[in-house]
């Protein structure tokens, strides 16, 4: 940490990278250790009441399938609505189908609040329960609101700390981005991922806890600790962007780790000058498959979306694949309502999402794919080197076609620098939870890849994600738990 310190006085890093870097480098916390923070999610776990039961549409007191059964929607018109869509492209085997789809246009906030406590950065945190969660309580962003819950549609209290995110005037935005959800069941979604440094004293109330970067990175690395959202907000924060030489030089200031896999993790994120591609290459290379690809989407009666049905209690595929829209009935005790219904989509079966990572040119590479989903905003995202979620991966027909899978199942216990099961958003998925993996290759791993695959550092996909609808949202749950402590 001091030769950071030392660094930044000769302007390698600016004072915002700074506060990231270091509260990333940093676990201690002199407020809460991690594994008081572990227990205090338990102990919120257990005193929340919490009831979550399945119900039949017809049991729903606020939603109804509108007329000729085009749409679940909500009574007011707001929050969200389950439609179905024809989808049409000239991408991949299938070349048309149908299927039910979450209309949300709505623009969320997903916001952290942060404060500099003794010169380290901390993360205002929440301990939050949502009706898919798996074990309930997640840690979850400052400001987790759809506008529907901040305009208080639900007639319910506003969010806790809603005034720092409405009036930011007195504050400094450390981020701000737009970033979209799951392309596969949203329709064109996204949501305000934001991060504000706060000056005034911030009272905590009992569901909130500071963390710092580090802490929160470290968490990740059990199974169902941190909720999606806050893994989508810590993926774009940045640290900077330096040249070669310097890069290399924090590697001979800090040898004892130079060689470790988290400096390594830590040169391919701060390195803007070491790559395979360039950033032009990777542009050109992802404009010409949005290019080259079409993705039509049309509006469909949920009634009339061909191999999927309506029952009293559920939106299913006729051959149980993919997933199944359900009823819920939700009682929350600590929630700005405490009671309401709603529909949440439940999947088929657990997926996987996967990095294949390589050093080349001694900096580590992610092989990234270009892939379409049919709520994608701009055709294709940028997703991890293996996605398969709501579906079977590990049959013959799946490891026969998709590229990498069977490698990433089959890679050895030494390859594997990241394994754990991560939730999907809670208050539209059902306890779904899919496979997380990073696996580290060696110089018999061909860099030759498919056509819609490039090998990108951590750099230039920090690069990416600042932009709207390039990196998708499994590839930013996966690059938030890259940690660049040694443990």
């Amino acid at each position: 940490m001091q030769t950071l310190i030392k660094y930044n006085e000769m302007n390698v890093l600016n004072e915002k990278e700074l506060l990231f870097l270091q509260s990333a480098l940093t676990l201690e916390n002199s407020y809460n250790s991690t594994a008081e923070i572990i227990r205090w999610l338990k102990e919120r776990n257990q005193k929340v009441e919490v009831e979550i039961t399945r119900i039949k549409f017809s049991q729903m007191s606020s939603w109804l399938f509108d007329e000729k059964s085009t749409s679940l929607r909500h009574t007011t018109g707001k929050f969200f609505k389950i439609e179905g869509i024809n989808v049409e492209t000239n991408w991949g085997e299938v070349e048309s189908w149908d299927q039910p789809i979450i209309n949300q246009p709505e623009i969320g906030f997903l916001g952290i609040l942060t404060q500099v406590h003794n010169g380290i950065l901390y993360f205002l945190m929440q301990a939050k329960i949502e009706p898919g969660n798996v074990n309930y309580v997640q840690l979850s962003p400052t400001l987790q609101a759809t506008k529907s819950n901040y305009t208080q549609v639900h007639k319910g209290n506003k969010p806790m700390y809603l005034e720092y995110f409405l009036d930011r005037e007195n504050n400094d935005i450390l981020l701000d981005q737009l970033q979209s959800e799951q392309g596969a069941r949203f329709l064109k979604k996204r949501n305000r991922n934001i991060i504000i440094q706060v000056k005034e004293n911030i009272p905590e109330h009992e569901d909130f806890r500071w963390l710092t970067l580090g802490q929160i990175k470290q968490l990740i690395q059990s199974d169902n600790l941190v909720n999606m959202d806050t893994r989508t907000v810590i993926s774009g924060i940045p640290y900077g962007n330096h040249a070669k030489q310097t890069v290399d030089f924090y590697n001979v200031m800090n040898h004892s780790t130079a060689l470790s896999i988290q400096a390594k993790m830590l040169a391919s994120e701060l390195d803007r000058e070491t790559a395979k591609h360039t950033f032009d290459e990777i542009i050109h290379w992802f404009t010409e498959l949005k290019a080259k690809y079409d993705l039509d989407i049309k509006s469909k009666k949920l009634s009339d979306v061909e191999g999927w049905e309506i029952t009293e209690n559920s939106i299913r595929h006729k051959k149980n694949k993919y997933f199944q829209v359900i009823a819920v009935d939700v009682m929350i005790s600590n929630r700005e309502v405490k009671s309401w219904n709603q529909p949440l989509i439940e999947p088929a079966q657990e997926g996987i999402c996967a990095f294949i990572a390589k050093e080349i040119k001694g900096r580590y590479h992610f092989l990234v794919q270009a892939k379409l989903e049919s709520g994608n905003f701009d055709i294709l995202e940028l997703a991890p080197t293996v996605q398969c979620l709501t579906g079977s991966y590990d049959t013959a027909k799946s490891l026969n076609t998709l590229p990498f899978l069977n490698y990433i199942l089959t890679a050895d216990k030494e390859q594997v620098i990241f394994d754990t099961l991560q939730s999907e958003e809670g208050g539209r998925f059902y306890r779904e939870q899919n496979r997380s993996m990073i696996i580290l290759v060696g110089d018999d791993f061909s860099t030759d890849v498919p056509h819609n695959y490039s090998w990108m550092t951590l750099n230039q996909l920090k690069t990416f994600i600042k932009f709207n609808n390039y990196l998708n949202i499994q590839a930013r749950s996966l690059i938030s738990a890259i940690t660049f402590i040694e443990e």
